[in-house]
């Protein structure tokens, strides 16, 4: 793998999964708990956290998207945003394992906080060192 094709690679995935948090979080902000298609009410309070966190989860796709264009560079800001993901991913199996299965879109969010997150910062690290040893 040349460090050119790695970085390539790498930055096209972690812009197209950025879409997640970007698109989620900011879906979140706008409509709020309705965005899980549920016809429950919610208290106001729930509401305000809700979108807060929606907010939360934009900015955190957001600061992916500075990492894409430099990636080989910004291994710090990557793994400080990676491991929110994966800190998110363990409350995530909390709530799995003390209420109860979520639903399968939920299952996939886990999926990529636990497993794909973790692999793309060790990518990560493989590009940061192979472009650093090309110079």
């Amino acid at each position: 793998m040349t460090p050119l094709i790695g970085k390539s690679s790498l930055q096209a995935v972690v812009a197209l999964l950025a879409l997640v948090p970007v698109a989620m979080g900011g879906a979140g902000v706008l409509f709020g708990p309705a965005t899980l298609l549920t016809e429950e009410t919610w208290p106001r309070d729930l509401d305000s956290h809700y979108r807060y966190l929606s907010g939360l989860f934009l900015a955190l796709g957001i600061t992916f998207y500075v990492c894409v264009p430099a990636i080989e560079r910004k291994t710090a800001l990557f793994r400080w945003a990676s491991s929110l993901v994966v800190i998110g991913g363990l409350a995530r199996l909390t709530s799995l394992t003390t209420v109860g299965m979520p639903s399968a879109p939920h299952l996939v969010g886990l999926g990529l906080e636990l497993i794909v997150v973790p692999l793309l910062v060790l990518w990560q690290a493989c590009v940061a060192r192979l472009t650093e040893t090309s110079r």
